[in-house]
């Protein structure tokens, strides 16, 4: 050891000796080593140039048109590593004359066997050879496959996504074990002690009662025997069609990518045929507003040492408006501004203890077990809403709170906390699009959705803009529709729709009154 150590001084040292810096000086640890200046250059040493980027066309997100009509739309990102995937016009919300919960199906299907890999192990093995990823997400209304690998393997990568999207196979085998995976999946969803999924499936469906994005995006156990290869096939030839596709990529070089597009993706055959598209749904999103319950024993979804009490849970929501809309920035801030969370989490700083669900509800209403905002958006309708949480006895009392939050939404806003919530959004923005994957997908959606992307700078130039005025606004107009209501749980003390439309209707949002003449 004393040898190495030596050597290292000799070694490391001894050039720089003789570059003329200074002979050393004594650390307290005893040994002698040269006084290094980190202001001026090293003597010797060639000066460095560091990388900068080019202009601002260095950060554009740039798009191609290919003759079919598929876009291609990539984003540089410095790094080893790319992400890749297909972005689908296609959902849960397209499925009105079909049978309900083929795109589960598909999300399931995805990355199976295909026309040139026998099976998903085959299509792993590939990924693997470039320390490649693959992931496949269904949502209401898009269908997203993407494959994060090393970028010298790009052409394998875009030839697999080509494969998995428009040459599947579909086999019987496949079919029956997605089956299978869709009624685990629906069982573990009603046994899961968190039920902010089943809600947002209950909110969407009262919001928007039998059509576009209120359709359900699970599949019913009912129609899990009923949908076979057949019936994936009649969907695909209507929505995988090129003009409804968006190949996305990050860290990749453009040109690159337009040319595996080109080579992969131009003028193949899907497996289904390239028949005439006839049934395409594009309905608008009717908004009818609307109460959704089930009636749940919930005092045993989460024994244990330490069980989760008995809760009854509410979602309260009303329309706001589309991403493509100007007023979507205002309802982001909206949404900032109310915030919320779990009782668990209601102190320290950096927890949004300054958010309204926070100084309003939980920190004195010490019985609420929970009460979060959430803001759901779409390219033609959206969606504002609160969920709640508390013990059964306590729901008229919760309802109430809730629907005087959302009057109080378009009361006075302080400077103070509207600057908080903007520089919130702004810094959840940033922080976020550092992730490769969620700058692919952000790339993907708004090209799919407008056939260009905002950079984050101009995002954030028009969060500054938002003014107090504009948050009242975008409440005044969205307290004047009919509320959307999802309750879940020991339901013996929740007061009727009417009442609860009456109170948002109010000018301090409380309940009307009950009168018994026996209790």
């Amino acid at each position: 050891m004393a040898a190495a150590m030596a050597w290292l001084r000799r070694g490391a040292w001894g050039p720089a000796r003789r570059c003329g810096l200074a002979a050393g000086r004594s650390y307290s640890g005893g040994g002698a080593y040269p006084s290094v200046s980190l202001t001026c250059p090293l003597p010797g040493v060639p000066k460095a140039v560091f990388a900068a980027a080019e202009g601002r066309e260095r950060f554009e997100t740039r798009v191609t048109v290919l003759e079919s009509g598929l876009r291609v739309a990539s984003q540089n990102k410095f790094g080893q590593f790319c992400t890749v995937g297909l972005l689908v016009n296609s959902g849960s919300r397209h499925e009105a004359k079909y049978l309900s919960g083929i795109s589960h199906f598909l999300e399931k299907l995805a990355f199976s066997s295909t026309a040139q890999f026998s099976s998903k192990d085959e299509i792993l093995l590939t990924l693997e050879k470039h320390g490649g990823i693959c992931d496949c997400q269904a949502s209401r209304d898009t269908i997203m496959y993407a494959v994060s690998a090393d970028a010298r393997g790009l052409d394998t990568v875009v030839n697999l996504l080509a494969d998995v999207a428009l040459q599947p196979r579909l086999s019987d085998e496949e079919i029956e074990m997605t089956r299978m995976a869709i009624r685990f999946e629906l069982e573990d969803l009603n046994m899961r002690p968190d039920p902010e999924p089943l809600l947002t499936e209950m909110i969407h469906a009262a919001a928007y009662r039998d059509n576009t994005v209120g359709l359900n995006r699970f599949c019913p156990v009912e129609n899990t025997d009923k949908i076979d290869r057949e019936v994936l096939h009649s969907y695909l030839r209507n929505y995988y069609t090129p003009d409804r596709m968006v190949l996305a990529g990050v860290g990749i070089e453009h040109e690159q990518l337009v040319e595996c597009a080109r080579k992969h993706l131009l003028g193949v055959e899907p497996v289904w045929g390239s028949g005439q598209t006839r049934d395409v749904d594009r309905s608008v999103a009717q908004y009818t507003g609307g109460i959704v319950k089930v009636e749940k024993d919930m005092s045993d979804v989460s024994l244990g040492p330490t069980p989760i009490p008995e809760l009854t849970h509410i979602m309260i929501g009303l329309e706001s408006c589309s991403f493509l809309e100007e007023d979507f920035i205002p309802f982001a801030v909206l949404n900032m501004m109310m915030g919320g969370g779990g009782s668990f989490s209601a102190g320290g700083p950096g927890k949004g203890m300054f958010t309204r669900l926070y100084l309003n509800v939980l920190n004195r209403h010490h019985w609420m077990y929970n009460a979060t905002s959430y803001h759901h958006s779409y390219e033609d309708t959206g969606l504002l809403c609160i969920h709640a949480s508390a013990d059964p006895k306590q729901v008229r009392e919760m309802v109430e709170i809730i629907t005087r939050e959302f009057i109080l939404m378009a009361g006075a806003v302080g400077e103070v906390e509207l600057e908080r919530a903007k520089t919130q959004l702004k810094s959840m923005l940033m922080m976020n699009l550092e992730s490769r994957p969620v700058i692919f997908e952000d790339v993907g959606r708004q090209v799919l959705a407008t056939n260009t992307r905002k950079l984050p700078h101009e995002l954030c130039a028009l969060i500054s803009q938002v003014k107090s005025t504009d948050i009242k606004r975008v409440v005044t107009k969205m307290l004047h529709k009919k509320p959307a209501v999802a309750a879940l749980g020991d339901l013996t003390d929740l007061p009727t729709y009417e009442h609860i439309q009456a109170a948002l209707s109010s000018k301090d949002g409380r309940l009307p009154r009950m009168y018994r003449l026996f209790r």
